[in-house]
């Protein structure tokens, strides 16, 4: 609006203020900037405050196996995998999946995620792991001296057998199939060797025996079904173990597999297997716990000569219940922004809109309601006036009292001053107009009340029109 000239009573009570009209409007308007820009940049620091903290780590700790094992060859194909995505894996060796259960089970050892034997009665009191499903299967393998003759477990008695280190899966299932043999500990010499350390000791004659609970990858495994003075034992009763122990499954090696050559073995061995799972604590970043399943349907999804193509992973819930990303990518696959982005790319995308998504639907009504909001504070401006004026108008018009006409004026003319300086959109200027012209009525009446009344005749005309009357008398009726 134009400002007009205020009334000299009104430019007295502005000046009692420390600033000018214009110096006020332009304080107000560089304020008005600075609290804009300090709010953009809060909501930008507590929107980077959010995204960095629930950003995915950028180190992982994996709990593998010991020396010669299935958990620690595969492993760093894992480290492989996550590392092409910017994910560094890091490699525990441990004795196997008893300990790589009780790592992923203490809060303070820093274990992510780790292979598990399925199966394991301890994963029953693991309510803080999760699996991400069965990942391959893990035969028992039990491999003895040619010249050892071999009729079933009870060949075993007196013999310097290795069943694996303390805290391995080697070690339990071993130990559990001769007791159920009736083959107690003290029956035999158990020796706790890791496979590689068993592997060097059966092939030097150290030892007459040697359970190993791994996969047909183990470079291992391969090393002695192909040397001729190991020959590896067959489970004639493979059906009576799996219907007792739900976990295990009957495979068969095929004659001839280790090497054809030789016919080593010289004839199919039929052994128990497991199934080996991936297991993660539940407090792991689903997009972590996502590239860890991508990383297992690469390295386990190939054709093997106890699976099928695809057969691996799997959602298999041994023992551990599945995480629900793992529900998700078996039933989905992976998160459609990781499937056509770069792993961190999608990850800090996906972060955004999680935090975003609330913030608009927070925000989304409120801006349906600003405009109102803004009319109404709009039009309370005006309507603020007019309230006062009308006020005055009341002053005016009372007649028990004598109104104190100067200073109605004066507040009229302070009204009318603050109406000249309102700063209004073009579309509520009419408004302001009406506003200044209801002002001007009220100045009017206000004038009116002000000046001397006003009869029909003034005392002058009636001292004239008497004197008149007196010098020529009454009006002759010719």
């Amino acid at each position: 609006m134009v400002v007009a000239t205020p009334k000299n009573k009104a430019v007295k009570n502005a000046s009692a203020t420390p600033l000018g009209p214009g110096e006020r409007r332009d304080y107000l308007r560089v304020g008005r900037v600075w609290v804009v820009v300090a709010v953009v940049i809060l909501a930008s620091l507590c929107t980077a405050l959010l995204l960095l903290s629930s950003l995915p780590p950028r180190t992982i700790v994996m709990a593998t196996g010991p020396e010669g094992s299935a958990y620690a060859e595969v492993a760093p194909r894992y480290r492989e995998i996550l590392g092409r995505s910017g994910i560094e894996l890091k490699l525990l060796p441990t004795a196997g999946a008893f300990e790589n259960l009780a790592q992923l089970r203490d809060p303070h050892s820093g274990v992510s995620v780790g292979f598990v034997q399925g199966g394991s009665p301890r994963q029953k009191q693991s309510s803080d792991l999760a699996s991400l499903g069965t990942i391959f299967y893990e035969p028992l393998w039990l491999f003895h001296r040619r010249e050892l003759e071999f009729n079933g477990l009870n060949s075993l008695r007196s013999r310097k057998v290795s069943i694996g280190p303390e805290g391995s899966g080697t070690r339990a299932l071993s130990l559990e199939l001769l007791q159920r043999n009736g083959i107690l500990q003290d029956a035999f010499v158990p020796m706790a060797l890791s496979p590689e350390e068993a592997s060097q000791k059966l092939l030097n004659r150290e030892i007459d025996a040697a359970f190993m609970l791994t996969s047909w990858e183990s470079i291992v495994v391969r090393r002695l079904l192909a040397d001729e003075a190991v020959e590896l034992a067959s489970f004639p009763r493979a059906d009576a173990y799996v219907a007792l122990y739900g976990f295990l499954n009957n495979v068969v090696v095929p004659e001839g597999v280790g090497d054809l050559a030789t016919n080593r073995p010289a004839s199919d061995k039929m052994l128990l297997a497991s199934k080996a799972s991936l297991a993660v604590r539940k407090d792991v970043h689903s997009a972590i716990q996502y590239a860890l399943l991508s990383a297992a349907a690469e390295i386990h999804a190939e054709q093997g000569i106890f699976q099928r193509a695809g057969q691996f992973p799997a959602a298999e819930p041994i023992g551990l219940p599945l995480s629900n990303e793992a529900q998700r990518f078996y039933k989905s696959g992976r998160p459609f922004l990781q499937h056509h982005l770069p792993f961190w790319a999608a990850v800090l995308l996906e972060r955004l809109l999680v935090v975003l998504l609330p913030i608009v639907g927070v925000l989304y009504p409120l801006l349906r309601f600003i405009p109102t909001l803004y009319d109404w504070v709009m039009r309370s401006k005006v309507f603020r006036l007019y309230g006062e004026m009308r006020f005055l108008e009341l002053q005016i018009d009372r007649e028990d009292t004598e109104p104190d006409l100067d200073a109605t004026a004066t507040q009229l003319d302070w009204i009318e001053y603050r109406a000249n300086q309102l700063r209004m959109p073009k579309a509520y200027a009419s408004m302001v107009y009406s506003l200044l012209d209801h002002i001007a009525q009220v100045r009017q009446r206000l004038k009116q009340h002000q000046s001397p009344p006003q009869w029909p005749l003034t005392n002058d005309v009636t001292h004239k029109a008497s004197n008149t009357a007196l010098t020529h008398g009454p009006c002759d009726p010719r």
